[in-house]
């Protein structure tokens, strides 16, 4: 399967050139040259890799995460600096998030090779499964299933699930889920860790009585009781 790649890189033919070769080596690649339009992007495609050409505070933004948007925030991201780059911008790029930080100008053999390491520290192993109670998880192919038949989950439902059954008995708080599930930064009022968590619960409800998701009544959700 081919990992996807969003490239971020305002310099038109920089961005030309790395989505033609990128492309030839395997990725699909979506391309922007606004920052803006890279969250977007990164949000609805859900890439495996950013390589970030635009302003460092893409990076933060991307880690921090927006009220209402959904991307993963743990997304890897390979920065492509400036040519005047020096220690210091290599340091700013970490400290807002960046995996990876590669100074202009750079060999595009180079570059791939850390293209590919880090999204091999990153990738599950394929068939890293876990069961929990009656259902078993496989979070590299984002299938679940109940005994011989697959439960079917939206996107969020599926993060929710894989967010709880984690830690089967601890309790995860609401902002706390909002944040890692969501990407949520400031929380407010909504409704949608509700709403998710009851549906799960209906969806669970049709193949096990198992009473999974558990509310935990003014904190937030648990999967299952102690023993």
């Amino acid at each position: 399967m081919s990992s996807a790649l969003l490239i971020a890189e305002p310099e038109p033919s920089t961005g030309s050139f790395l989505e033609h070769h990128l492309t030839n080596d395997g990725f699909d690649v979506l391309r922007t040259e606004d920052g803006d339009d890279a969250l977007a992007l990164a949000e609805r495609a859900r890439p495996d890799l950013v390589l970030l050409g635009a302003e460092l505070d893409v990076c933060r933004r991307l880690r921090e995460g927006e009220p209402g948007r959904s991307w993963n925030r743990d997304v890897p991201v390979i920065v492509l600096g400036p040519e005047e780059a020096g220690p210091v911008d290599r340091v700013r790029g970490f400290d807002r998030g960046a995996d990876d930080f590669v100074a202009r100008p750079f060999i595009y053999d180079e570059l791939l090779a850390r293209i590919r390491a880090v999204l091999r520290r990153v990738t599950p192993p394929v068939g890293v499964v876990t069961e929990v109670g009656e259902l078993t998880i496989d979070r590299s192919t984002r299938c679940v299933t109940v005994g011989e038949g697959i439960l079917p989950l939206s996107a969020k439902q599926f993060d929710l699930l894989a967010k709880l059954s984690s830690e089967p008995t601890r309790v995860f708080s609401k902002d706390e889920l909002l944040k890692d599930v969501w990407g949520y930064r400031s929380i407010g009022r909504t409704r949608t860790l509700d709403s998710h968590a009851s549906r799960l619960r209906r969806k669970l409800a049709e193949t096990t009585d198992t009473p999974y998701v558990l509310n935990a009544w003014g904190v937030g959700y648990r999967w299952m009781l102690p023993a």
